[in-house]
């Protein structure tokens, strides 16, 4: 049977018409976030620079896309199709009469939709294993950059250590397959998942210790949600069955986070060193508050520019990292659809079919642009302030 094919044209606006989910949510966001910036703070600055408007349309459209994957996509991502292997962009599927975008795969998937899916994969695990290395390093940068002495030997000989070795080999280690049959992948997810608990926890301690009416209920809700979402992320036991993590994704999430941590904690532990110098930690400390109370309340406010920055930058660096491997077929599982998994099985038709490696090599590099090009403009931001 002779494939059919529609014109570039076509694909062109067919694309972008799959794409309305995205359009809508975009064209309200920015707009809202356009009229009410003098009241939004550091994010309503960034509309005030071209760089922090590219930067906020670029992350927010994949953002909305992988939200609106299901709608936009016209297939599964993991369906084949045999008649459509290899296909160019634009062949119609003779059953459904839907269009392969972006062409089929050597394995007669639809490109276009798997690159769709792959952005969920990539705002899963980046963003979220940002925001945990981030929880390590706070809790554990602050104390050292404050109290100094021996916390700070201690804390910052461990973070040296893990950094001095070399990050290739020290992830090809943490997700290799067999690594998954041993406890250490769990053993680590425990560690870690219990940073956020304790940093909010102390974090509520400190603010309202003398008014137990809403401590009380703060502390509650920290531990119940803390507990049910480390119960589904460590043991895979969530009792509604919402709170879940494939194996595969978690090896790749603690290394992400092991990786991380000590680069953010030395950033903190900097930044604490330098701001405690200054006169309002001073009549904090004059007034009698606690050390704890001076780190979350009075140093970590001053010290979040940089590390907004430096979280940009970092999950923007974890999207690298998860194609990396993805390229390597380490971590996801081979028939993932995750933008790195997808670029090496196109790299093995390279000279035959370049049209499957495009799409989720122009994602990532683009998802990473926008990533970029908000830091750039929130650094400008924080060096005003």
């Amino acid at each position: 049977m002779q494939t059919e094919y529609i014109s570039a044209f076509d694909v062109v606006l067919g694309v972008l018409w799959r794409f309305w989910p995205v359009w809508v949510a975009l064209i309200l966001v920015i707009g809202a976030s356009f009229t009410y910036k003098k009241r939004l703070g550091l994010y309503g600055q960034l509309f005030d620079s071209g760089v922090g408007i590219a930067g906020v349309f670029i992350c927010l459209f994949w953002l909305f896309t992988a939200i609106f994957a299901s709608t936009i996509s016209p297939f599964d991502p993991l369906a084949q199709v045999s008649v459509m292997k290899d296909t160019l962009p634009g062949a119609i599927e003779p059953a459904s009469k839907l269009v392969y975008y972006f062409g089929g795969d050597k394995l007669a998937r639809d490109v276009f939709s798997r690159m769709v899916y792959g952005s969920q994969i990539v705002l899963i695990i980046a963003p979220a294993a940002t925001g945990f290395a981030l929880m390590v390093g706070i809790t554990l940068g602050l104390p050292a950059g404050y109290y100094g002495g021996k916390i700070d030997t201690l804390l910052s000989f461990l973070a040296n250590l893990v950094l001095a070795f070399p990050v290739i080999l020290l992830f090809y280690l943490l997700v290799t397959p067999g690594i998954m049959d041993t406890p250490i992948p769990y053993a680590m997810a425990g560690l870690f998942f219990l940073f956020p608990i304790i940093f909010f926890c102390v974090l509520f301690w400190t603010r309202y210790k003398n008014r137990p009416d809403r401590l009380y209920i703060l502390l509650g809700i920290t531990l119940v949600v803390g507990g049910w979402i480390y119960a589904g992320l460590v043991f895979d036991k969530d009792p509604l069955h919402i709170v879940h993590i494939d194996p595969n994704q978690l090896n790749i999430f603690v290394a992400v986070v092991f990786a991380s941590s000590p680069g953010v904690f030395r950033i903190v532990r900097g930044l604490t060193m330098d701001i405690k110098t200054r006169d309002y930690v001073a009549a904090a400390q004059t007034r009698g508050e606690s050390p704890w109370y001076i780190m979350l309340w009075e140093i970590l406010p001053n010290a979040r520019g940089p590390l907004i920055v430096d979280a940009c930058l970092r999950i923007g660096y974890t999207t690298i990292l998860l194609g990396t491997l993805g390229y390597f077929g380490l971590g996801l599982a081979p028939e993932s659809p995750d933008w790195g998994t997808a670029i090496k099985d196109a790299s093995r038709l390279l000279r035959s079919f370049i049209h499957p490696a495009l799409p989720p090599t122009i994602a990532l590099m683009s998802f990473v642009l926008g990533l970029n090009l908000l830091a750039d403009s929130l650094r400008e931001q924080s060096m005003k302030d």
